[in-house]
């Protein structure tokens, strides 16, 4: 069987490469090591309830042309991400805008709201911020810092804000408005049917297997370059002229140069019968320290459920191992010089091709993901 690419990784980039490239009349393989497809943006039904089990996937985009390739796929519900901060016995709306404002200071007017942060800010003194505490102070104030980013990102990032960097928060948005909408984006919501049968959609027409290794395909195939350009299994029965690997890049290269660093995250997902509404919002953020989760996801209401049952998940962050599910990468500076060190070897790599959050070490919102992976598909065309 001859192919022209084998994609490692059945996620959203792997998968809109290869619907794609069918369409061109490419064949594809793809291959995953997770015994199902679509990464981490895989739902599934629990009694009725389309449950997002890596944590919550908000599509939104500003990309008109995104938004329209995504509705080939499937219609979207009119889903707004809404979330609320509980800090103590105290619940904030977010982003931080009029309605936050008003509930930790009782002020009714933008220019209330304004003098009391730049009071604030004034206060503390900073002019050269060292750190993320002191960076998130000068833009935010210390009472918005408190409450509501101290210890969500501590818990984020597994270490105490005055020893992060001040880049990782480069700015904090502050609306002065009454509006909870999180994304400014005009394209929002949640797939009719989940994210599952998207990615379903998008690998017709291409020979995919679960379950399977890169490392462990490669060894079992002895993927050799030819003299014809194809990489030839030892037992000669698939060649596959290139390969696009979205796993990460420093695996690939089995951490000749170090290892990067990613974060991880862990859930605790329950089904709660009898209960039709556990917290009446899909996401609520605990923002203190002493709670050990950063977030509870009820999935019902992404699709606004009337089930009487209901699912939640608790969300915690924690330091990535090998091993571990790599949610995203740490980009801070040493990171970046590393990548960029194996990003040489992977230009020198002929035949194959790398793409996703893992592949370019880059954090990707989905729309961006589905738009660098169709600027792949231009190129290699």
């Amino acid at each position: 069987m001859k192919y022209d690419y084998l994609i490692v990784g059945a996620g959203l980039f792997g998968a809109v490469f290869c619907h794609e490239m069918t369409k061109q009349g490419k064949k594809c393989k793809v291959i995953d090591k997770r015994d199902h497809i679509a990464g981490n943006i895989y739902t599934e039904d629990r009694n009725g309830i389309e449950v997002h089990r890596y944590g919550a996937h908000i599509f939104h985009t500003s990309d008109q042309e995104i938004w329209d390739y995504m509705n080939r796929f499937t219609g979207f519900n009119h889903y707004i991400n809404s979330p609320i901060a509980s800090y103590k016995e105290e619940l904030y709306n977010l982003p931080f805008n009029m309605n936050t404002f008003h509930q930790m200071w009782g002020v009714r007017t933008p220019a209330e709201a304004k003098a009391k942060i730049e009071e604030q800010i004034k206060e503390a003194g900073i002019t050269n911020p060292q750190n993320l505490e002191e960076q998130a102070i000068s833009l935010v104030g210390t009472d918005v810092y408190e409450k509501l980013v101290k210890g969500y990102t501590e818990k984020q990032w597994g270490r105490d804000c005055k020893e992060l960097p001040a880049f990782i928060i480069k700015r904090l948005p502050l609306r002065f408005v009454y509006d909870n909408n999180y994304f400014n984006d005009p394209y929002q919501g949640i797939p009719i049917g989940g994210y599952t049968k998207i990615v379903e959609k998008m690998l017709v027409g291409a020979d995919v297997e679960t379950g399977v290794e890169y490392r462990q395909f490669v060894t079992s195939h002895d993927l050799q370059k030819q003299k014809d350009g194809c990489l030839l299994s030892a037992d000669r029965t698939e060649c596959f002229k290139k390969v696009l690997y979205t796993g990460m890049i420093d695996e690939y290269y089995e951490y000749c140069l170090g290892t990067l660093e990613y974060r991880n995250l862990h859930f605790e997902t329950e089904l709660l019968e009898g209960c039709d509404n556990y917290q009446g919002n899909a996401v609520i953020n605990y923002t203190e320290r002493e709670v050990p989760y950063t977030r509870i996801i009820e999935h019902k209401h992404f699709t606004f459920g009337k089930q009487p049952d209901t699912v939640i998940s608790k969300e915690y962050s924690a330091e990535w191992k090998k091993g571990d599910i790599p949610y995203y990468p740490v980009n801070n500076e040493r990171n970046d010089r590393l990548f960029q060190e194996y990003q040489k070897l992977a230009d020198a790599e002929e035949g194959v091709l790398f793409g996703g959050r893992l592949g370019q070490y880059k954090y990707y919102d989905m729309d961006k993901v589905v738009r660098a992976a169709l600027d792949l598909v231009k190129t290699e065309l």
